[in-house]
């Protein structure tokens, strides 16, 4: 590889590296806004303007406070827990393309990490190593609640693994690739994004990504009711700030791989017609560079509003139980995947994409009947 193209990358993977360290900051304060908008309250307001500086003074407060290990705990599998769950978090996003490629002169790099033809799976590996994390260091605490929430983190991983394995089946059917670029390259134009051709495989997806982040309403392997604080009950100072801010920065990566299966990853909506109006008006290189930004931007878009949704949906819905959860996973999530790739393979056969609408207005359907069946509350008597 040439050495400008070397520093090149090098300077993309820096700036992706410290995009994503900045968004999983401010994610924090984000979460703390909507919040406190959901519950009519202010949120941060007090350390810089508007509550700016609340995502510093929380992280200074980390690195201040007393870092403590139990006298029982397994010393440097202690340790270890929050560090890989913390560089899991961190190398999942390697291989999504932010954007189309930036040129320099002869040389036009991708806006990605790395390119590999098997990114999709790079990414299932990863996200999966994530859980060693929190089982390590649960285990490790010496402590019976923080066990169990490994215990319960583990399983539920697992059990929704195969359910966002199967949805993305149907996705590898229709491209023929793994390749996160080629994925995005097949969805060009709008009405081909995936969730359009994909609503079932896009739906069970989304649902898993909740139960992968550990986020309400699959938030139980650190629920305080019956496990005070779960797998990280024992964990102070920076080493529970590494769990806590790995929770972000999985969050960050789930929106940006939904945003790339199944919203066009970096395209956009007569995205050619800017690129051309762009490169004549303004040069090859300077109209490229500008039009590759624009589509990098409305990428993060797409980002930042999965990440509003991860946030309204955990100060929206209650926490379910995990028999409901277990129950949600493998009695229905992964039936309704392998149906979707059955349904997407005959749709291949006959050349008809969009043949899994049919399993949606099924649901809708016997929802519908479900909700008119329901039985009514007969109303109060009203006194004489």
């Amino acid at each position: 590889m040439d050495l400008t193209v070397l520093i090149i990358k090098a300077l993309v993977i820096l700036v992706i590296f410290g995009v994503t360290l900045l968004i999983a900051t401010y994610s924090t304060y984000a979460e703390r806004k909507v919040a406190a908008f959901l519950q009519d309250r202010l949120g941060p307001n007090r350390a810089g303007p508007w509550g700016l500086l609340q995502p510093i003074a929380d992280a200074g407060k980390m690195f201040f406070k007393e870092d403590f290990i139990p006298a029982q705990a397994s010393k440097w599998l202690f340790i270890l827990g929050p560090c890989l769950a913390m560089l899991t978090a961190l190398m999942s996003s390697a291989v999504v393309p932010f954007g189309d490629s930036i040129r320099f002169g002869a040389y036009d790099v991708p806006v990605q990490g790395i390119d590999v033809n098997v990114g999709i799976l790079y990414v299932f590996g990863v996200v999966s190593l994530g859980v060693y994390g929190v089982m390590i260091g649960g285990w490790a605490s010496n402590n019976k609640f923080s066990l169990l929430g490994a215990i319960r983190a583990a399983s539920q991983n697992i059990s929704y693994e195969v359910a966002l394995g199967l949805s993305i089946i149907a996705i590898l059917m229709m491209t023929g690739s793994l390749s996160l670029r080629q994925i995005v390259a097949e969805q060009a134009n709008v009405w081909e994004w995936n969730v359009f051709t994909q609503p079932l495989g896009f739906i069970i997806f989304l649902t898993c990504a909740f139960a992968e982040c550990n986020r309400t309403p699959f938030d139980l392997p650190e629920c305080e009711t019956e496990l005070i604080g779960g797998y990280h009950t024992e964990y102070s100072s920076m080493k529970l700030g590494f769990y806590l801010f790995a929770e972000y920065i999985n969050m960050f990566t789930s929106s940006a791989v939904i945003a790339t299966l199944y919203f066009g990853g970096f395209h956009y909506p007569f995205m050619n017609q800017v690129h051309d109006l762009l490169v004549n008006k303004l040069g090859g290189t300077v109209g490229h560079n500008i039009a590759t930004g624009i589509g990098t931007l409305l990428f993060f878009g797409k980002i930042f509003f999965f990440i509003f949704f991860f946030m309204w949906v955990r100060w929206t819905l209650p926490r379910f139980r995990y028999d409901q959860l277990m129950n949600l996973g493998w009695k229905a999530l992964i039936p309704l995947s392998i149906l979707n790739v059955i349904l997407t393979g005959a749709g291949l056969l006959y050349d008809f994409k969009y043949g899994t609408w049919a399993i949606v207005f099924v649901m809708i359907g016997l929802a519908a009947t479900n909700a008119i069946k329901a039985p009514r509350r007969k109303p109060a008597a009203q006194p004489v």
